[in-house]
């Protein structure tokens, strides 16, 4: 999957979610959306990387303490 297929994805389920929200208006939208996306990314790549979160870490650009605490966040400590 590409890039440009990714955020089209997201462009499509942001259109979605205005056409669902109506006349109400937005709030928190960066937070939800980080949240949405970041769950899921964490669990793919732990489970693909077999739970090695040094691994995982280096997948992901990320510090390995910093994707510690974003388990422990998402309750996927175990993952």
């Amino acid at each position: 999957m590409s890039q440009a297929m990714i955020n089209d994805c997201v462009r499509r389920a942001l259109d979605q979610y205005f056409r669902d929200l109506g006349d109400q208006e937005p709030f928190g939208l960066h937070d939800l959306m980080v949240r949405s996306m970041e769950r899921p990314l964490l669990e793919q790549v732990m489970t693909r990387a077999q739970g090695n979160q040094s691994l995982a870490a280096h997948w992901l650009g990320i510090n390995r303490n910093t994707l510690r605490r974003k388990l422990l966040e998402y309750g996927l400590a175990g993952a």
